[in-house]
């Protein structure tokens, strides 16, 4: 699986896009790779049909080439307005965005709410507020946590409309 994340995560950057989420499902036979630009001229200069195409063709071929993968169907697409964050730099683009952060270990609620036999919390929605000492810092209910980058289960974007 990891030899497969970074030979797609290589060609994918060698035309100049971002590997952001790459999926396994269907027992390994459906490839989902998730692609947004590098160098976003700005936060609406977003991944179009056109550089999906250009993607699911060269991993096409590559993959092609590559004998020990098999797999059925590939699908490249945008990420969507609520891409996943997975890596630090991804907290540091979205820094004032809103995002739903999911922890595997729950961390003390230190909301007005919260009182000494609150349980730990693990689900946070709030506005990034950036990256500290590989911490993410994220903002809830008036508060701003300090959540371990390794702790994090599952982040997203969650824009307002």
């Amino acid at each position: 699986m990891q030899d497969l994340h970074t030979l797609i995560e290589k060609s994918v950057s060698q035309l100049g896009y971002e590997l952001v989420d790459l999926e396994i499902s269907n027992r390994g036979k459906l490839l989902r790779v998730f692609i947004d630009k590098l160098n976003p001229a700005n936060i609406k200069d977003s991944v179009n049909i056109d550089d999906c195409s250009l993607v699911s063709n060269q991993l096409g071929n590559l993959l092609a080439v590559e004998n020990d993968i098999d797999y059925d169907r590939l699908e490249v697409s945008s990420p969507g307005l609520d891409r996943v964050l997975k890596k630090e730099a991804d907290f540091v683009r979205f820094k004032g965005e809103r995002a739903q952060i999911k922890l595997r270990v729950g961390i003390q609620d230190q909301s007005a709410n919260a009182t000494e036999t609150t349980l730990p919390r693990k689900t946070f929605l709030g506005q990034i507020e950036g990256i500290e000492d590989g911490h993410v810092l994220l903002e809830f209910e008036g508060v701003v946590y300090k959540m371990a980058l390794s702790n994090i289960d599952k982040a997203r974007l969650s824009p307002v409309f």
